[in-house]
């Protein structure tokens, strides 16, 4: 039977109130759950000997089941004639001591501070149905009364769904009056009615309003949120921001009751805060692998992302992951980021902290009590040092941390706070560094040390980095790139005039600085910052073959290009960010690829030079419009993308004419290999040129 109204402001009406109790007769109807949903933040705000006053109390069987276990002086009240008859027949015998009376709580005829607690179970949201003048009075009324007949120290204790309406008006009048105000989550999934009810589709909480004494002038506030997972209050400084933080719980919980419910959401994430701090501690994704076939134990499975790893294409991009969930076999994965900054003692104390979550995650038809597996690579939960932090006032707050790979092997990472699932900067440690830190990490598991740490390892920063090695991928594409100059077999011995634009952590200038001995390069960097923490963290030195300059890339290839003594490159290398996030193109920014500036680059390249540009940009329309650009200038375009990134690496020449086949291009790469590879080259073997350029494509 369906008694719900058929406008939310037949709730306020008399009327409507005793028409619903005629018809649901004796049937108990609990709005917001049952005593034992709801026992736990009663008894901690309610104490037994305390005499209570429940309005609007319906014919729910709370006030029952409160005197059963020792809350004896209780005064119920509602305003339909109908159900006061029916509840004073039903507890005359069993519940002497317990009164129901019929009365308007807009106008109680209770004598000044009565009672100690006020117990409203869904009524002010059965009245507040809108924000209609005449609502918002008659809600004033109710409050105002709420207020004159509590005690001082007395609490008001209203079970609601915190609809913003709602809490905007309860936070609102009782902060005013100098109460404290307090929000307390019941429950975090949002089925807490019977089976025969309708559902809600919010959590439901309990605002707890504590009447203080007035103190004229003081202007005090108090606003507090208590999770339900918390046993301690986190202090608010403002409405808003309670108001916020409950809005957050309501998606929360929203979102539980659409994973619950149905597969296949698309992507979804959502962080994890710490309940101390409130900075995000874990992110989550969950990916859901409809091809998989279900059974008993395939429904549900956590990955540990290993700290440090969550960058990789694996673990931090959507495609990745979806390869990772049909990999491990089960229907729906949930990928677990950690933080930088958060400390964390093991997989163990993950698992505990993470199990209760995460299980609101659950897909449907997942056994009840099944075991949910916690998986990573090699049981591991990574190494993350963070060696130095601050802030450029040109590109903010960064860090510098080093990771262990998935080959045991240390690393150095410059990443940008703003972009920090981003590696901005790489280089692999030395060997010795790398058996260092795992000497230290094993003597810190000993002591059950945390594993993200603030501590300096290795020391000697600028000392510890393995030249040459490139980490990035991008990096060995736009090196391999310089095998489309001519006779790239005798580049070592060619004096190589060569533009960096955006130094970063400094690998790639210093990489061709070092391997290509007659090379001149000149690196532009418009952030300060930078210089300094290639120099102090990346093992970058500037020689009288490497000048930085700092300055905006723009305004010197233009100054450049207007001079009269014009230098021309035979490399000009692009590899910089944006710094406006809401751009569909994070590398370079727009103003680099505009064709007036581009004629400038065009102009200070050498004949048969070659301009690369790494070129990030997820707006196909944007990207059509890059490379039409760029064909407009430079008549031969080469493209390479890199797998498993977005990064694209952009090979522009001036003539046609030099256009080769792949054929030839993996010739000429596989020259530039073997003379790199020849005493004091000190190249790595696992650099491939020829790999780099087998994917490039002609546009």
């Amino acid at each position: 039977m369906n008694l719900l109204p058929k406008s939310s402001k037949d709730f306020g009406s008399v009327d409507y109130w005793e028409k619903f109790f005629q018809q649901r007769g004796k049937q108990a109807f609990e709005w917001y759950g049952t005593y034992l949903e709801l026992c736990g933040v009663l008894h901690k705000y309610i104490k037994p000997r305390e005499k209570v006053l429940v309005i609007g109390c319906g014919n729910s069987e709370l006030s029952e089941q409160l005197y059963d276990v020792g809350y004896q002086d209780i005064v119920n009240i509602d305003i339909s004639e109908v159900v006061i008859k029916q509840m004073k027949e039903r507890n005359a015998s069993r519940r002497p001591q317990m009164s129901f009376l019929k009365m308007d709580m807009t106008q109680m005829e209770f004598p000044d501070a009565s009672f100690q607690v006020v117990l409203d179970k869904g009524t002010l949201d059965a009245v507040l149905t809108d924000e209609e003048e005449r609502t918002l009075q008659l809600v004033d009324r109710m409050l105002a009364e709420v207020g004159r007949v509590l005690q001082v120290g007395g609490r008001y204790l209203c079970i609601s769904l915190a609809q913003a309406h709602i809490l905007k008006k309860a936070v609102g009048h009782f902060s005013r009056e100098g109460w404290m105000v307090r929000v307390h989550q019941v429950a975090d999934c949002q089925d807490l009615m019977l089976e025969s009810e309708p559902r809600f589709s919010l959590p439901v909480f309990a605002f707890i309003m504590t009447k203080f004494r007035p103190v004229p002038g003081s202007g005090l506030q108090i606003f507090e949120l208590c999770a339900q997972e918390q046993g301690k209050p986190v202090r608010l400084e403002s409405a808003e921001q309670l108001a916020e933080a409950v809005r957050e719980r309501q998606q929360y919980a929203w979102l539980c009751g659409q994973l619950r419910r149905k597969a296949g959401l698309g992507s979804v994430s959502l962080d994890l805060c710490s309940g101390d701090t409130g900075e995000p501690r874990y992110t989550l994704h969950v990916v859901d692998s409809p091809t998989v076939k279900p059974s008993r134990d395939n429904h549900f499975a956590i990955f540990i992302i290993p700290q440090g790893r969550e960058t990789e294409w694996l673990f931090g991009m959507e495609e990745g992951r979806k390869q990772l969930a049909a990999s491990a076999g089960f229907r729906r994965l949930i990928t677990v980021a950690l933080h930088r900054g958060q400390q964390y003692d093991g997989m163990d104390s993950i698992q505990a902290e993470l199990s209760a979550r995460v299980m609101e995650l659950a897909p449907a038809g997942m056994p009840t009590q099944q075991q949910v597996p916690f998986l990573s690579v090699g049981g591991d939960i990574g190494v993350r040092t963070i060696q130095h932090q601050d802030c450029s006032p040109l590109s903010g707050n960064y860090v510098i941390e080093d990771v262990q790979g998935d080959d045991r092997r240390y690393f150095r990472r410059l990443i940008f706070l703003s972009n920090r699932n981003v590696v901005q900067s790489e280089a692999r440690l030395l060997q010795e560094v790398s058996h260092r830190a795992q000497k230290k990490r094993k003597k810190d598991k000993k002591k059950q040390r945390p594993v993200d740490t603030c501590e300096d390892l290795p020391a000697a920063p600028g000392q510890s980095i393995d030249k040459s090695y490139l980490c990035c991928e991008h990096h060995k594409a736009m090196i391999a790139g310089l095998a489309l100059l001519r006779n790239p077999e005798q580049l070592l011995e060619t004096p190589l005039a060569l533009l960096v634009v955006g130094l970063g952590g400094g690998s790639l200038p210093l990489f061709v600085h070092d391997h290509f001995p007659k090379s001149r390069v000149d690196a532009v960097e418009i952030d300060p910052c930078m210089l300094e923490v290639a120099t102090q963290w990346f093992g970058f030195s500037q020689s009288d073959r490497m000048k930085v300059h700092i300055a905006d890339g723009l305004d010197y290839i233009t100054s450049l290009a207007g001079g009269e003594a014009r230098t021309h490159y035979d490399v000009i290398m692009f590899d910089v960010d944006s710094k406006d996030p809401t751009l569909g193109m994070s590398c370079p920014p727009p103003a680099f690829v505009d064709q007036l500036f581009l004629q400038k680059v065009k102009s200070i390249l050498a004949d048969e030079g070659v301009f690369i540009l790494n070129l990030v940009c997820r707006d196909l329309g944007l990207k059509d419009s890059v490379l039409a650009g760029l064909r407009a200038v430079f008549p031969l375009l080469y493209v390479r993308r890199i797998e498993g990134e977005v990064n694209e690496i952009l090979f522009c020449q001036l003539h046609p004419e030099q256009k080769l086949a792949t054929p030839a291009l993996l010739e000429m790469a596989q020259a530039l290999e073997r003379t790199l590879r020849k005493p004091g080259g000190a190249w790595d073997d696992t650099y491939v040129l020829s790999d780099m350029l087998k994917m490039v494509k002609i546009v």
